[in-house]
């Protein structure tokens, strides 16, 4: 019997994405920026883009896959899917998804994808929410739980709680990306350095979260990547980074509703990131670079101890920013400024920052990478994660 697995039987070919612009700012609609993010993608893999047959993406994305293939003018349209959840969570999955179709023969050449123009549409904080409140949020409004950094500050305290882990180690995930965005020309608060004056004199959001430096952006673009059969992707313009792991999911009860799921202070990744390394065939020590989906600072620490990539009882000594700087780093950590400082595109941004940290090209090269994990937005249900490296770990 033949294995079940995708690992190395697909690869990204192209990346592309539309410029980042701060919430309200962009000049196109969502869909001509979705557009714009994918024949940049097929411009970058040297394919024209009728040739694309799929689509996937995720968390409730406005921008359907029939349109766009009617919008492109392509071929025929053999695939597409969108992954249940919101915001972030899917974003690995979507990925995954475009890789199982293109390696099923379902469809040959899919773009994963990503467009948000928020300030075109209602946001969380905007507007009145009142007649719109259903489900979970029925049970949460009364209480004054309205808005995500609410909800999983509750989560992160009581891990942190447990676990005795400082609010420093929150910092220095703020301070990494900040750090990163200022040599990356792409990223929204470049040219708006953090150091720990301004980080600590900030003011809070709801404790652990100071202001916006522990909380993601909002953000107008769109980014994608195109998916091909790992042979083709050999014969393509640029070094392909080929798909070694993914998962998505969530453990027991793990989307049990009113916060009553039994592992409360959990990111939601145990079972997930138990496969994903199973499918990589690899281990947290292989890690070169790490992109983590951050909708807040204590979700990163909650993703990375839950893939292993560091004990909570380790948290507090090795968290610090020279331990997760591109050139300094032990873990090199969001090397485009992530969420917090490169753009907040439900974090295929960070995908595409892990194909150039592979391909070499990076803003912030780390030396040499040759395994990239890429974990998804943390603490909600399903989540997903993804492992990308180069030829020489296939």
């Amino acid at each position: 019997m033949s294995e079940r697995t995708l690992r190395g039987k697909v690869a990204i070919a192209g990346i592309g994405e539309t410029t980042y612009y701060k919430h309200g700012k962009s000049p196109d609609a969502e869909f001509k920026l979705a557009l714009e993010a994918i024949l940049n993608a097929c411009r970058d893999a040297g394919v024209d883009p009728r040739e694309v047959d799929g689509f996937a993406s995720y968390g409730g994305d406005r921008s359907d896959g029939p349109r766009l293939a009617a919008a492109l003018g392509i071929h025929e349209l053999r695939f597409s899917n969108m992954h249940w959840g919101g915001g972030g969570g899917g974003v690995a999955a979507a990925v995954a998804n475009a890789g199982a179709a293109v390696h099923s023969g379902m469809a040959n050449c899919v773009i994963a994808f990503r467009s948000l123009a928020q300030g075109q549409f209602a946001r969380y904080g905007r507007g009145n929410q009142a007649a719109a409140i259903g489900g979970e949020d029925a049970f949460l409004a009364p209480y004054g739980l309205m808005s995500p950094a609410q909800r999983f500050a509750m989560k992160i305290t009581r891990f942190m709680t447990q676990h005795g882990i400082r609010h420093e180690v929150l910092r220095a995930i703020a301070l990494t990306s900040y750090h990163h965005a200022q040599t990356n020309p792409r990223a929204v608060m470049n040219g708006r350095p953090l150091d720990v004056a301004k980080y600590e004199d900030s003011r809070w959001i709801i404790e652990p979260f100071h202001r916006l430096f522990d909380c993601c952006m909002e953000n107008d673009g769109a980014a994608a990547v195109l998916v091909v059969p790992a042979e083709r992707a050999r014969d393509m313009p640029h070094k392909p980074t080929y798909l070694l792991g993914a998962a998505q999911g969530g453990h027991h009860r793990s989307a049990a509703p009113v916060h009553n799921a039994p592992d409360y202070a959990s990111a939601h990744f145990p079972t997930v990131a138990k496969n994903l390394w199973s499918m990589a065939k690899l281990g947290p020590k292989d890690v070169d670079v790490l992109q983590a989906y951050e909708n807040f600072t204590g979700g990163v620490l909650l993703g990375m101890i839950e893939h292993g990539m560091v004990s909570a009882e380790e948290a507090n000594e090795f968290m610090v920013p020279e331990n997760l700087r591109f050139d300094t780093g032990r873990l090199p950590l969001n090397t485009s400024g992530g969420n917090l400082a490169e753009c907040y595109m439900h974090g295929l941004e960070m995908v595409n920052e892990a194909v150039r940290q592979l391909r070499g090209t990076a803003s912030n090269q780390v030396r040499d990478p040759k395994v990239s994990l890429v974990i998804g937005g943390p603490m909600v249900t399903p989540v997903s994660s993804l492992i990308l490296g180069t030829e020489e770990t296939l």
